[in-house]
């Protein structure tokens, strides 16, 4: 009985383990971007405060609900492609709809941090759909909280 309570908790603690393991063996995004411009978290929280960019994060549902940079919307983005700059848009999922009709809006596009490849593709893709003014703020909501910034 001991022996299949104990054999139970390593089971439970390895697979509590792997996402973590899974999110930091992926590669970091790269440091540039076509047709879209990189910015530092410093810059996002001024564009913030004038009110002159909309935010759209990228991670999912459950982390969005757990904080985001204030006034972001949830745009969440579903991949299944390559991390990698050619990966395969077909594979994945990302309303564009859900973005400012307006393609020469300030959108502010961010995820989880430089290893955050979901903020990287949808950046990507605003681009590649005709948005003018993209901002991947590619430090994303880690270097946002780890700046000491407010999230709601």
């Amino acid at each position: 009985m001991f022996a299949r309570l104990l054999l139970s908790l390593v089971a439970a603690l390895t697979l509590a383990s792997t996402p973590s393991s899974a999110v930091d063996s992926r590669p970091d995004t790269p440091t540039t971007i076509n047709n879209a411009k990189i910015i530092a978290v410093g810059e996002a929280r001024s564009l913030l405060d004038t009110k002159a960019a909309r935010f759209f994060d990228t991670r999912n549902a459950l982390n969005f609900g757990k904080g985001h940079v204030p006034g972001a919307s949830l745009l969440a983005y579903k991949e299944k492609s390559e991390f990698a700059t050619d990966f395969d848009a077909a594979q994945d999922s990302f309303d564009l709809s859900k973005l400012p009709a307006d393609k020469d809006a300030t959108i502010i596009i961010y995820s989880h941090g430089p290893q955050g490849w979901k903020s990287y593709k949808a950046a990507v893709l605003s681009a590649r759909a005709g948005y003018r003014n993209v901002l991947w703020m590619r430090e994303g909501f880690a270097g946002w909280t780890a700046k000491g910034l407010p999230v709601e």
